[in-house]
């Protein structure tokens, strides 16, 4: 764990009941500069919340040691599920019935050799649609978001850094990616790691 977040267990440990916002006003820093950092205890169950109460010591809590060395030597590659590729040629379309057939968060764009190019979302899809009559002559390349706009995770970085990645940029998932330069359009997009995969991991 950072400093700041073992920082963060040591107030909870001696005010809980605590806000966030109190933790915050201790710390003298503001609420949204912590809001990773909690989400990411809450997840490790160091930390627990209740609405209009505030964050209490989780089960964890007592033997955080215990509660990480579980994470301890868990690479993305362990975790992650099969990604749902689409051409950046097809059609928005063809990508909306990829999107429901593969039962996908995400769709991972690849150019006609394969490689990572970007990551198309249903909310993305959606967005483009509107207002136009013919989705069937969009191209999916005019919907994704481009690299390097995008995060993405190599296969053998630690679990807990792909947790930490998906909490600063707010997503619900990332692709993994690798090759030479796993961030360019040489890399060869071989996973899909989110939430679900995580939480999966986590009760088996």
């Amino acid at each position: 764990m950072s400093e700041r977040q073992m920082e963060i267990v040591k107030l909870v440990k001696l005010h809980a009941p605590i806000t966030g916002d109190q933790l915050a006003e201790m710390m003298g820093t503001g609420k949204p500069t912590l809001r990773a950092d909690l989400s990411l205890l809450v997840m490790l169950r160091l930390l627990e919340a209740k609405p209009k109460v505030g964050y209490f010591l989780g089960d964890a809590g007592a033997g955080r040691e215990q509660a990480l060395k579980r994470w301890e030597g868990v690479l993305v590659k362990d975790v992650q599920g099969m990604p749902v590729n689409v051409s950046e040629t097809a059609s928005v379309h063809d990508a909306v019935i990829s999107l429901f057939m593969g039962n996908a968060e995400a769709l991972t764009v690849v150019d006609d050799q394969q490689r990572f190019v970007g990551v198309v979302t249903a909310r993305d899809l959606l967005k483009i649609t509107l207002g136009n009559s013919n989705p069937a002559a969009i191209p999916v390349s005019m919907a994704m978001n481009r690299l390097p706009a995008i995060a993405a995770l190599k296969p053998d970085q630690p679990l807990l850094e792909a947790v930490n990645k998906m909490l600063i940029h707010e997503l619900d998932g990332l692709p993994v990616v690798t090759g030479e330069d796993s961030y360019s359009r040489r890399g060869e997009v071989t996973g899909w790691i989110s939430k679900t995969n995580i939480l999966r991991w986590m009760t088996e």
